[in-house]
């Protein structure tokens, strides 16, 4: 027992601190807008099986076929909930966060220390994007497969057939699996540049670059053993080709450099400049092809800073240990420590292991999650319209439609986050929403009878002006306004 506890070190001991703080840093509220239909989406393909079905959660694209390529992570998410209700998607979160940042850690390069420090910011970087959410499983995988190939690179070995089932695996989890093959082919193409341009000592040798091809090659024939079938492959794009998802959507717009959560991605990008040219490091094309692409995607939209950030901490890393050595900065590693300060290191760990335990506690209790749906989600309209008598169709806010597909099924919905299902619904919704003198149009091309929107909404104050709508019911956050035909029930004056 004595030598066992003389094996943590103070090194050992920072990098259980280290993650224990992540881990801390990755719990928050489980309320994020998207969860909600993640969560139902789960529950029929595990009650039913259908993975590509016909919608019945709206009443805009009733009928309309709907590929779910997360059906699996949306499966998981549902058990979850059903198991564990808030407090099991905020470890869902946590710890998928948490492994991720781990294979980070592993591809980067020097003392715990200063890649702790780096790890932080790029998780505080990545963190504006961790969520309830079937892409969690792609930041995970995304941070194994950088990890995999800098293994490569570093090593010369690594378990490069792993990359079959975790391909496989990843596109049964979320679309975001392309993302997987955009980092193998610019590793690919970068390393063959460095053979010919850069660094060629460093660079990966041709036998594993053509392993690595054709081992990505044959991940893709593996792909269609899938519930979508050959559609897995296009599936993807149909997200990302939705007309006026940028201009509508807010994660998929460019980042908001006046919002504090930006501010690590900065950091980042100025962290990246400073110690390339401090490091006085040869071009290493396959990095820069990495954190270009990635810096790329960040700046075209932000919901991408978390792919930026697993791609460039490990590089800075690297290059701040680079510095560190030629300056003779280094901190020897002890491979034991004595009892006594072994024991303080367990305290250490124990005490920010309790203090993390106590933040997720926190943050999933009954009485924040209240507070925060509360002042998120319309939960006083939703339980409003259930004892109302009222029925119809409905118009709602964008960022409601899946905890209404969730809490109130009895209404289907106008839209909700399936972006690609919702395709052809989103410039009415944003006439309608925005309060543009369309808006009329679009309720009666719609036939809605009932709105859920914000009560400070520009809807509302169209609503509230035209003689043919009433508002029916209002809080702080939500109300509900209804078309005079539409009431066959008692409403609130």
């Amino acid at each position: 027992m004595r030598g066992l506890l003389g094996r943590l070190t103070t090194e050992r001991a920072a990098t259980a601190i280290l993650f224990l703080l992540l881990f801390a840093l990755a719990s928050r509220a489980a309320v994020d807008p998207d969860m909600w239909w993640h969560i139902r989406l789960g529950q029929q393909s595990a009650d039913t099986s259908h993975f590509v079905y016909a919608d019945e959660f709206s009443h805009s694209q009733r009928g309309s076929t709907h590929k779910n390529h997360s059906w699996l992570a949306q499966v998981v998410i549902a058990l979850l909930w059903g198991q564990g209700g808030h407090l099991g998607l905020t470890i869902y979160v946590a710890s998928l966060a948490v492994a991720g940042m781990f294979f980070v850690y592993r591809a980067g390069r020097g003392s715990v220390y200063m890649q702790g420090f780096v790890l932080v910011i790029g998780g505080a970087c990545a963190g504006a994007f961790w969520s309830p959410r079937p892409q969690m499983f792609t930041f995970l995988f995304a941070a194994l497969l950088l990890y995999l190939l800098r293994r490569l690179k570093r090593k010369g070995q690594a378990p490069l057939w792993s990359l079959l089932p975790i391909m496989w695996l990843w596109a049964n989890l979320h679309g975001g699996y392309i993302v997987g093959y955009l980092f193998i082919s610019a590793f690919v193409l970068g390393e063959s540049l460095n053979r010919r341009l850069g660094d060629v000592d460093t660079a990966v040798a041709l036998p594993d670059l053509r392993r690595v091809a054709g081992i990505t090659v044959l991940s893709l024939a593996l792909l269609p053993i899938n519930p979508l079938g050959l559609d897995v492959f296009t599936a993807p794009f149909e997200t990302l080709g939705v007309s006026g998802m940028r201009e509508y959507i807010q994660e998929w717009q460019s980042p908001d450099f006046a919002q504090p959560v930006t501010w690590s991605f900065v950091i980042l990008v100025l962290a990246l400049v400073a110690v390339s040219w401090a490091s006085k490091a040869k071009l290493d094309f396959a990095d820069l092809l990495l954190v270009g692409g990635t810096l790329f995607m960040a700046l075209y939209s932000a919901r991408h800073l978390s792919l930026f950030a697993i791609a460039v901490v490990p590089v800075i890393s690297a290059h701040m240990d680079t510095i560190l050595e030629r300056n003779g900065w280094t901190m020897p590693r002890r491979s034991e420590e004595t009892l006594r300060r072994s024991a303080l290191n367990l305290m250490l760990i124990v005490l920010v292991a309790l203090g993390a335990t106590a933040h997720v506690a926190y943050v999933s209790s009954r009485d924040t999650v209240k507070q925060a749906l509360g002042l998120n989600y319309p939960a006083g309209a939703v339980e409003f319209l259930k004892e109302s008598g009222l029925s119809g169709k409905i118009f709602n806010s964008y960022n409601w439609g899946g905890y209404l597909i969730l809490n109130l099924p009895e209404f289907p919905v106008f839209i909700d986050g399936r972006a690609d299902l919702h395709r052809e619904s989103l410039a009415e919704y944003a006439a309608a929403a925005f309060g543009r003198p369309q808006w009329s149009e679009v309720f009666a091309r719609r036939e809605i009878d009932i709105a859920i929107i914000e009560t400070d909404g520009p809807l509302a104050w169209r609503l509230d002006e035209d003689e043919n709508w009433r508002q029916a019911y209002r809080d702080d956050v939500a109300s509900v306004y209804t078309l005079r035909r539409a009431e066959t029930g008692s409403v609130h004056p």
